[in-house]
């Protein structure tokens, strides 16, 4: 079996690295998904998604050296949601979606970059809030 997502989107936050016990690096940040369309009646519809992004090694090091918080990114990765209930009192249950990086891609700007975990990347290209939880 197989399954892979891809999302661009905007860091919600600047990358956070810490290390394992075992010594490998894994750094942690959010990305904001935005989908905008036009009401039949003329008003302007916006849905924004936000996705929870691990990267693992020598990705994890890099995402964390290069992105700040702003940055518009693309990731391809494994998805995984779970539901969990919140600590603030309500009773309603709430969802996170987290994806593990396999690609990251640095978008916009002349630094732009793209690297993966499969020891590849490095190679360059030109191209063009708040956290509810």
């Amino acid at each position: 079996m197989f399954q892979q997502c891809m999302i661009i989107g905007n860091l919600g936050r600047d990358p956070e690295m810490r290390y394992m016990p075992d010594g490998r690096p894994v750094t942690n940040f959010t990305v904001a998904v935005n989908k905008t369309w036009a009401n039949a009646d003329g008003t302007q519809g916006e849905k924004t998604w936000w996705f929870r992004v691990n990267c693992w090694g020598r990705l994890a090091e890099t995402t964390n050296q290069y992105l700040k918080k702003g940055r518009q990114v693309m990731v391809i990765g494994e998805v995984d949601a779970s539901a969990y209930m919140p600590k603030d009192g309500t009773t309603e249950p709430r969802a996170t979606l987290e994806l593990r990086a396999q690609v990251v891609k640095f978008l916009g700007g002349r630094d732009a970059v793209d690297v993966d975990d499969f020891g590849g990347g490095g190679s360059s290209y030109q191209s063009e809030e708040d956290i509810p939880f």
